[in-house]
């Protein structure tokens, strides 16, 4: 699904850079030489970008910024490159039904013990029989399905790696600052001595793609097993990683306030796949208050 032309959260490439922006989630599938996995829900990706830039553009941020913001915002799920939807999803409702944390910082909260860098490792070496005794083989490509949760950090650099030629010759000049703002919902810790427009930037990321992902059918059906998307919830979790000093104030306001002038309501509905209902457009246009 393309973007509609709604001007609240714009999209401010050219169309033919986002059809080729898209392609980079296309990936060789490893089980079967010469198909080609379609890139995971690029409608999420696009309608994350438009949101960020509306925010971004609302708390002061300049123009020419702002468009290198959204290419990176484009691209914020680059590390899921490849990603299998039925096993991907086999994988993390299992661990989901077992209270087993999916983030890397959830899960060094838990395991403390584990090597920065290697949640990845630590996951398969404690739960790699209990999966396959569950009727999940964990195969190399298994493995692969769990990197792009606990192990985002290293997927994402090695696919910006592999891709970065190819962006170059679309034009793009890629900064240090565009891998770090995709990184932050995961390892909001490598931020830490960041300049505050890039933290700023990593914030709204995370803010407006969690507010389309909860907002999202599909993801929800595929990623959360999540049977129904509520606008209660989308904000209630902000407001959990407000409290644990992941979103700012500035941020949050910034999104509530465009949520009540109506910016966003488009893009709530394309992710839901259906129209708002009366009660929850009112309940958008109280967010702010």
């Amino acid at each position: 699904m393309m973007p509609s032309s709604h001007t609240g959260a714009p999209l401010l490439v050219p169309r033919a850079l986002l059809s080729q922006l898209m392609k980079l989630y296309d990936y060789p599938h490893p089980l079967h030489p010469g198909r080609t996995i379609r890139g995971y829900d690029r409608s999420h990706a696009i309608r994350t970008a438009r949101m960020c830039a509306a925010v971004a553009a609302e708390l002061g941020h300049g123009a020419e910024l702002v468009r290198h913001y959204q290419i990176a915002c484009l691209l914020h799920d680059l590390g899921r490159a490849g990603l299998d939807r039925q096993l991907f999803g086999k994988i993390w409702s299992w661990a989901k039904e077992r209270g087993i944390p999916t983030r890397p910082r959830e899960w060094r909260a838990v395991h403390q013990y584990t090597a920065y860098g290697r949640e990845t490792e630590a996951f398969l070496r404690c739960y790699k029989k209990d999966l396959e005794a569950g009727g999940i083989a964990m195969t190399a490509w298994a493995k692969e399905q769990v990197e792009m949760r606990l192990g985002y950090a290293r997927r994402l650099a090695r696919r910006l790696r592999e891709v970065r030629p190819t962006i170059k010759k679309m034009g793009v000049s890629w900064k240090p600052w565009m891998q770090q703002v995709m990184l932050y919902y995961y390892y909001p810790e490598k931020l830490a001595s960041a300049k505050p427009w890039v933290k700023q930037l990593a914030e709204i990321l995370v803010a407006c793609e969690q507010f389309e992902a909860y907002s999202n059918q599909r993801r929800g059906r595929d990623y959360y097993v999540r049977k129904k998307e509520t606008l209660v919830d989308a904000f209630a979790y902000l407001e959990t990683l407000q409290r644990d000093g992941i979103l700012s104030g500035a941020v949050m306001g910034a999104l509530r306030r465009l949520t009540a002038q109506g910016e966003f309501d488009v893009i709530l509905e394309e992710a839901r796949g259906c129209a708002l209902t009366g009660a929850e457009r009112r309940a958008l246009r109280a967010m702010e208050s």
